[in-house]
């Protein structure tokens, strides 16, 4: 029963976090990210708002499985949780808003380290919690490849 409200909720803190992080993008898309310098690999722009609604909706999963877990040491993983996701929304502050690829560089280079930590130490709570975290994972590590190349030659 608890995963019947757990689930729903960590998918609906993760969709929040993710549109509201969105506000801080506008003016910075329209105006000064279109003049950067973006690698080869840079998908189109429509690509990323569905990756995300996505990884979103996956990490509310995974979130809800572990807060559903009946282990009762569960706060480490929780707190590496809530870390990740505010530093998810850290970089669209840092990056769009501020128009700095290097804070939003070191952001998401933290951002990794603790994503992965997480998907590491909810494994002993949900085996699904952790693989859940994967995708996102790898889209993290090609953001920061993206990040790290506008650093690089802007």
């Amino acid at each position: 029963m608890r995963r019947l409200f757990a689930i729903p909720l960590g998918i609906i803190l993760c969709l929040l976090v993710g549109f509201s992080a969105s506000f801080f993008q506008v003016e910075a898309l329209a105006v000064w990210y279109p003049l950067l310098q973006k690698p080869l690999l840079m998908p189109p722009n429509i690509v990323f708002p569905l990756a995300w609604g996505v990884l979103y909706v996956c990490m509310g999963i995974s979130f809800g499985l572990t807060l559903s877990a009946p282990a009762k040491d569960k706060l480490g993983v929780i707190l590496l949780f809530v870390l990740q996701l505010l530093l998810n929304f850290m970089w669209s502050w840092l990056f769009f808003y501020w128009c700095n690829p290097t804070w939003g560089l070191i952001d998401l280079l933290l951002l990794d380290v603790i994503a992965i930590l997480y998907m590491l130490r909810s494994y002993r709570l949900s085996h699904a919690a952790s693989w859940l975290f994967v995708p996102y994972i790898l889209w993290l590590l090609f953001a920061t490849y993206l990040n790290g190349y506008v650093f690089w030659y802007n």
